[in-house]
């Protein structure tokens, strides 16, 4: 199993990115940690400095591609990385998926897979030419089937679902792991609010929990919880027009 000690967290500032930080967390363990709140990402690193670890904390959006490549070469020169975890996402679709606001789908397509490309980017060179590290990318359960309400979410995370999965084969060659992770319902702030009905709903901790094991083992496909994955299961099995007519039952 790999272990780490120095480490990058995009959307740490909530959820299971703050899961993430304040498990990992100990002596010896340098973090990255990111988010646009300032007051709440600054509030997870001194949880985690509390705990032992040094941290940098940055309210860098992921988007913002120049200054967010040079914040972490920049932490890579001090803190040679063996863990980037592409985490930063958000859901801001309307019921009826933003059709009348295009702005808003590009914008979920900017965050949650143009923010990956920009957080491995900077750093894959350097982890080729250590030739060690590992890379989970956070993507969603909703990423394998069309899911009403959602579209672009569902979508930026199928998105990068697929080239996670994809590139993992090309960098095992050089000796980088690549795990994609795929929750269910987490209780987090995009779920506050969410007016569907959350089956199997986990706890962040409890999130944390599976995808640091998952990573430790170099999993291609953390994906959880169960209930939720036999559900989407059966959503993938079922004939096109069948599943359809779920859909279609679904939003009636």
């Amino acid at each position: 199993m790999k272990s780490f000690s120095s480490i990058v967290i995009t959307g740490a500032s909530s959820g299971i990115g703050e899961a993430l930080a304040l498990d990992y967390a100990a002596p010896g363990v340098a973090l990255a940690l990111t988010g646009r709140d300032a007051d709440r990402v600054e509030a997870v690193a001194a949880a985690c400095r509390a705990k032992g670890a040094t941290v940098v904390a940055g309210a860098i959006d992921v988007v913002d591609r120049e200054r967010f490549a040079a914040w972490l070469t920049a932490f890579d020169d001090a803190h040679p990385v063996d863990l980037l975890i592409a985490n930063a996402g958000i859901s801001i679709d309307k019921d009826n998926s933003s059709l009348d606001d295009f702005s808003v789908i590009r914008q979920t397509l900017d965050v949650n897979f143009g923010g990956v490309l920009n957080t491995v980017e900077p750093l894959l060179p350097r982890l080729m030419a250590r030739g060690r590290g590992q890379i989970g990318i956070v993507a969603s359960l909703a990423s394998f089937i069309g899911l009403p309400y959602s579209a672009s979410y569902n979508a930026s995370k199928a998105a990068a679902r697929v080239w996670g999965e994809s590139i993992r084969y090309v960098l095992k060659k050089s000796g980088i792991g690549v795990s994609v992770i795929c929750p269910g319902f987490v209780t987090t702030r995009l779920t506050a609010d969410a007016p569907f009905p959350m089956p199997f709903l986990m706890t962040s901790a409890r999130a944390s929990s599976i995808i640091r094991r998952g990573l430790e083992r170099n999993h291609a496909r953390i994906a959880f919880p169960i209930g939720t994955k036999g559900l989407v299961w059966f959503g993938q099995v079922l004939p096109g027009r069948w599943a359809a007519r779920l859909m279609d039952a679904l939003v009636a």
